[in-house]
């Protein structure tokens, strides 16, 4: 745990959140074939039906995010979740899900998709998700079933 960390919507339009894009993007991009990689750029994470959570610490730097898309009929999507090195280990990316989460409740989302590589390098990934209660599913959205995308899903009470 990080103290002094707050988290809150913010717009992904802002430098510090553009680099984190960017340095999530050049993270994944040697681990997967580009194909395969299904990256929101900063400017559809700032669109209608997506919800930009920002962690920042104490000092007010951005230290992680995560988005939630809305697919409508109860149903959202996890997407961009990331943490920067200096904090990983200390439940950020833990948190962030969990604000995901409940803002996906509030609006009446039931159930909680998401994709992500499988490959190594994204076994921290899996962690955290699978810690926060997600299980491996079949083939989500219009996500291709190709061996590269691992997919879990969570049903919200």
């Amino acid at each position: 745990m990080i103290e002094g960390l707050s988290i809150a919507a913010e717009s992904p339009l802002q430098d510090d959140v553009r680099a984190m894009v960017a340095a999530l993007n050049a993270h994944m991009q040697p681990l997967s074939p580009p194909e395969f990689q299904f990256q929101l750029t900063v400017e559809q994470m700032a669109g209608e039906g997506v919800t930009v959570y920002v962690a920042r610490d104490a000092s007010g730097q951005a230290v992680g995010m995560a988005s939630l898309k809305e697919h409508g009929e109860g149903l959202g999507e996890v997407k961009r979740m990331f943490t920067t090195p200096a904090v990983r280990g200390k439940r950020v990316g833990s948190q962030l899900l969990r604000r995901v989460e409940t803002l996906a409740a509030e609006r009446g989302i039931s159930r909680l998709v998401l994709e992500t590589g499988e490959a190594p390098g994204f076994e921290p990934a899996w962690r955290v998700y699978e810690r926060g209660g997600y299980t491996v599913c079949g083939a989500v959205l219009d996500y291709p079933d190709s061996g590269w995308s691992r997919f879990y899903e969570k049903t919200l009470s």
